[in-house]
């Protein structure tokens, strides 16, 4: 009797909170909500001010404003903030692959709550019209012959384009020497003299070189072919379960109420279904994506699972 009674009162706690967490949602918000994502310029203030616009006109009732300031930033004040929806962030993987580069002031799982992936952009694999390659296959085989032979350029240590090559080393079992710059347009740059052989660089930057015939792109970084690049086939299509794409995605404090979050996640979703913000967003060389808490928890414990290992099997460490 005394466990019948514990049971009915469990039940009875949870259908309480949930009525809670949907009066909260239907009442929210009650003033304006800030966006907090990283400084302006860039796509992740891109899909932030996409995003606000999207929220603002859905309607939630209220205004959106977006707040710039640094990523590490960013994160670390959305992380304090009152669990109540009208703080929110958005930001590159960074928030989850930051912590395992460096130490952060946050909790990537325990201090934040899913909303959705908003937005991806995938890196191309080129390379100089010189290297006796033609695809992921025979750049895997080169690499094989030539050990260490080979070399790549990026930009920024634990960078997007930094880890998608030491992903793909580690996948496909080869080493390239990595050539470091200050910034993506003198990777380029270089490539294009011949001075160095690859790089893993982003859609806005490569395609016009590809257009050119000036570079070679072998693959795409996401999990399945890009419409940025169409024709070029994904990395993923060689190694299985490849997949080093920039994503963008919405936050909130965690602790936030799941009604909020649900109804934000379904705005947010229905928003980047419009044939309209696709086109705006694939004209700055951004792919909507739009997925539910659930799926953006996964993605996030999967990618960090995924990075993790490659971080740590190569030392790469950001002071």
């Amino acid at each position: 009797m005394r466990f019948a009674c514990y049971r009915l009162h469990i039940l009875l706690s949870g259908a309480l909170a949930l009525n809670v967490s949907i009066v909260l949602a239907q009442d929210y918000p009650t003033r304006p909500v800030r966006l907090i994502t990283s400084g302006i310029g860039g796509g992740t203030d891109f899909s932030a001010r996409m995003i606000a616009q999207g929220l603002t006109e859905a309607p939630l009732g209220q205004p959106v404003v977006v707040d710039n300031r640094s990523s590490a930033q960013a994160s670390d004040t959305v992380s304090k903030a009152p669990p109540d929806g009208h703080v929110l962030l958005l930001v590159a993987g960074n928030l989850w692959i930051g912590p395992l580069l460096t130490k952060m002031p946050y909790d990537p799982i325990k201090d934040f709550v899913a909303i959705s992936i908003t937005n991806r952009s995938p890196n191309i694999l080129a390379v100089h019209p010189s290297l006796p390659v033609k695809t992921v296959k025979d750049l895997i085989a080169l690499g094989k012959a030539r050990p260490g032979e080979l070399n790549y350029g990026s930009s920024s240590i634990g960078g997007t384009a930094h880890l998608a090559a030491e992903l793909f080393q580690h996948m496909a079992g080869i080493r390239m020497v990595r050539v470091n710059y200050k910034s993506s347009t003198p990777v380029v740059n270089d490539l294009i003299g011949g001075h160095i052989q690859l790089t893993f660089s982003t859609a806005g930057v490569t395609t016009p070189h590809l257009k050119s015939g000036r570079l070679k792109a072998l693959a795409v970084t996401t999990s399945e072919p890009s419409p940025m690049v169409p024709g070029v086939p994904a990395i993923a299509a060689t190694l299985p379960g490849y997949e080093a794409a920039i994503v963008y995605g919405l936050f909130a404090p965690a602790g936030t109420p799941a009604g909020i979050v649900t109804r934000l996640s379904q705005t947010v979703i229905r928003y980047l279904g419009r044939a309209d913000a696709k086109e705006k967003f694939f004209n700055a060389g951004l792919e909507t994506v739009g997925t539910t808490p659930e799926q953006t928890a996964a993605y996030i414990k999967a990618d960090m699972a995924r990075m993790g290992k490659v971080i740590k099997d190569a030392g790469i460490k950001v002071d």
